[in-house]
């Protein structure tokens, strides 16, 4: 395993480099993101995944969410983008809300127990967006063992999972350490399963409607 300081700029490319190697190479990586650090894989490898889970230690009953680093990339990845998944995304990606949608039957991928569905997020922090348009969608959950509190900067996320990773990243503190909104939009009308980094007041005002919660 390989530490980065990506507040140098000759570090942060060389780890950039790395990061994306590993990544094609089925191989785990932390990375900072806007809410808590991460650690991810290629979303389309189906034995990454599974080595994702084992390092956090739990099962595909949790399937593992994923990260894109454009808009247009979730065309790709779902069965359509309804009306409302659009207005989401133009208020608050990149940011701390995550969608979640039917995903598009044709994908070889294997997240876990989704039943069909997908979670998806585009990140508002530049290490996690200049990675992710380098490699493409990343399957990236919480950098943490499970039950363990989420890291919040590159040194706890080591501590946690350092000897099941490639390369750590390091892009400093993740600041509040607060997890991204779900909003799920597998039905007629949206839901949210959990509030976070954008409050349900937000959601509903771009909107125009109340939404539910979970």
């Amino acid at each position: 395993m390989t530490t980065y300081d990506c507040a140098d700029p000759d570090a942060r490319a060389e780890g950039l480099a790395a990061a994306a190697r590993a990544v094609r190479a089925g191989s785990l990586v932390v990375m900072p993101t806007d809410t808590v650090y991460g650690i991810g894989c290629d979303a389309f490898s189906a034995t990454a995944v599974r080595s994702l889970l084992a390092a956090k230690g739990r099962g595909p009953d949790m399937p593992v969410p994923v990260l894109v680093g454009s808009w247009s990339t979730i065309d790709g990845l779902v069965i359509g983008v309804p009306t409302v998944a659009r207005e989401l995304i133009e208020a608050f990606w990149p940011g701390g809300l995550s969608l979640v949608l039917p995903h598009a039957p044709s994908l070889a991928w294997d997240l876990g127990t989704t039943r069909g569905t997908v979670m998806l997020r585009m990140p508002l922090h530049p290490v996690a967006l200049e990675l992710l348009r380098d490699v493409g969608p990343m399957a990236v959950s919480s950098a943490n063992r499970s039950g363990s509190a989420p890291a919040a900067d590159a040194a706890d996320a080591e501590a946690q999972l350092g000897e099941h990773v490639a390369v750590v990243l390091d892009g400093g503190s993740s600041g509040e350490n607060v997890a991204s909104t779900i909003v799920d939009l597998t039905a007629d009308a949206p839901r949210v399963l959990r509030e976070g980094a954008v409050s349900l007041a937000a959601i509903s005002e771009v909107l125009g409607r109340e939404v539910a919660t979970a």
